[in-house]
């Protein structure tokens, strides 16, 4: 089989796909890219299954569902180590990734009866009206490498829960991840054509997106998510869009630093800083300013780089070459517009694999990449501000609204801020919201509608009033 490419997260044969350790780029494994005709079968198959599992009562969907977060609980070890292997996140976090991923699933088997039930909007002696949720029909999902198993509950659950078939594509940085998700579907025995995985890039999702689907899910970048915009819309289809973010934490003068080092630290370098509800903007109060960064540099500069396979391991490697060569031209792009760097800002020595040392930048200027790119590594520009309008503007200064942080003991000034910060999701001294019951989704170019909680069901389904005679 033909080689193209050896250097990097993947090489594409003629055929396949061949997955990368990041942590050393030794291959770990080959997964054959779905053909045209193998996507059009899967998408009819989704199609052919769809009028059954929609009408198939809530309660034996549920149980079917059920199975599936069977599977994720017996095999949390072994998915774990795959993450692990595959995309580099630390052991400890692939484990708790597993048991969150379980956690969306519960809340949604518990409570779908509930969200999807018909909603009464009027009634009197002779009438009765109601909303009912109804499934959209095929829905192509399309998930990120970032969280492999979260992001693909996420992707899918829901819309299953509701009556919707699924096409499923993972990113290509993770399609021994997806084979495993295609494994645990045919061991909870689940109907054919119901949840359906395909295999590839982005020219094997292009294929499913041009094909008789009615409905689109993507977590992904904004540029990627504008093209299926523009294509939904000569559909005339809905979606889901959770795109990127350059979030923004504002440390307010009465700030208790001690308390909040630990949500400074996770919500930024969880993951190799690799999340899309991550801190990648750090605005402090000036006279707060010299003591958050030596501190918050302090605490980085302690913390262990390298195998992620070991216990003691905080900071493993980025996804792959290809994503540490972007953070290298974001981070040549500072240093060439005066950047200083207080910590890190360099591949560890010793370290074959995708590795960058966390680093605390400061000097940090509007016009570099690392402040209006969304950076994806273990980066963390700081500034400051004198006034509170000042660190509003800086903080919604950006084409992205995922999430932002507000740091402070006031709390109404906490809730003037996050009334004024242009994002879907506001965090108060905690590094992020994510639980089950919350919506997840942001602002701007970060998106469009909502995954998860009670208001993630409506966006998998359509509504329907009856008004009918009593």
């Amino acid at each position: 089989m033909l080689v193209l490419y050896i250097e990097g997260r993947f090489v594409m044969t003629k055929k396949s796909l061949i997955s990368v350790n990041p942590h050393d780029y030794s291959p770990i494994g080959e997964v054959p890219m779905s053909t045209q005709d193998e996507v059009r079968a899967k998408v009819q198959a989704a199609r052919d299954a769809f009028p059954i599992w929609a009408e198939t009562p809530l309660p034996e969907r549920l149980k079917v569902l059920t199975r599936l977060r069977d599977q994720f609980v017996a095999r949390k070890d072994t998915l774990a180590r795959l993450m692990t292997i595959e995309m580099g996140m630390p052991l400890s976090q692939t484990l708790f990734t597993v048991d969150r991923s379980v956690s969306y699933m519960n809340w949604s088997l518990e409570n779908a009866l509930a969200c999807l039930a018909p909603v009464v909007t009027y009634e009197d002696d002779t009438e009765i009206d109601e909303i009912t949720f109804e499934p959209h029909g095929v829905a192509a999902c399309i998930s990120p490498w970032n969280f492999p198993a979260s992001n693909f509950v996420w992707a899918t659950f829901q819309a299953l829960c509701a009556g919707n078939t699924v096409v499923f594509k993972n990113s290509e940085d993770t399609q021994l991840f997806a084979q495993a998700i295609e494994e645990m579907v045919q061991a909870a025995e689940f109907p054919h054509g119901v949840l359906n995985v395909i295999y590839g890039d982005g020219d094997v999702a292009q294929m499913m997106i041009r094909d008789d689907i009615n409905f689109i899910s993507l977590t992904g970048s904004t540029r990627v998510g504008e093209i299926l915009y523009k294509q939904a819309a000569e559909k005339f289809i809905p979606l889901v869009l959770e795109l990127g973010g350059s979030d923004p934490g504002v440390v307010f003068e009465d700030t208790d630093l001690s308390k909040i080092l630990p949500a400074l630290y996770a919500g930024r370098f969880t993951n190799c800083g690799q999340v899309c509800q991550s801190m990648k903007r750090l605005i402090v109060h000036e006279s707060r300013f010299d003591e958050v960064v030596a501190k918050l540099s302090d605490l980085v500069s302690a913390k262990q780089v390298g195998d992620p396979m070991r216990e003691d391991t905080d900071i493993g490697p980025l996804v792959s070459k290809k994503q540490l060569d972007t953070l290298l031209g974001q981070m040549e792009d500072a240093r060439a517009k005066g950047v200083t760097v207080v910590c890190g800002g360099a591949q560890p020595e010793g370290l074959i694999g995708a590795y960058y040392l966390p680093t605390i930048l400061t000097g940090v200027t509007r016009d570099m990449k690392v402040w209006h790119e969304e950076v994806f590594g273990p980066v963390l520009p700081i500034v400051s501000f004198k006034t509170y309008e000042e660190a509003i503007a800086l903080a919604n200064d950006t084409i992205y609204g995922l999430s932002a942080s507000v740091f402070n003991e006031d709390k109404d000034l906490a809730r003037r801020a996050s009334r004024d910060l242009q994002a879907g999701m506001i965090k108060n001294n905690l590094a992020n919201t994510g639980k089950p019951q919350n919506i997840f989704g942001g602002y701007k170019r970060s998106g469009i509608s909502r995954e998860n909680g009670h208001f993630g069901f409506h966006d998998v389904t359509q509504k329907k009033v009856i008004a009918r005679e009593k």
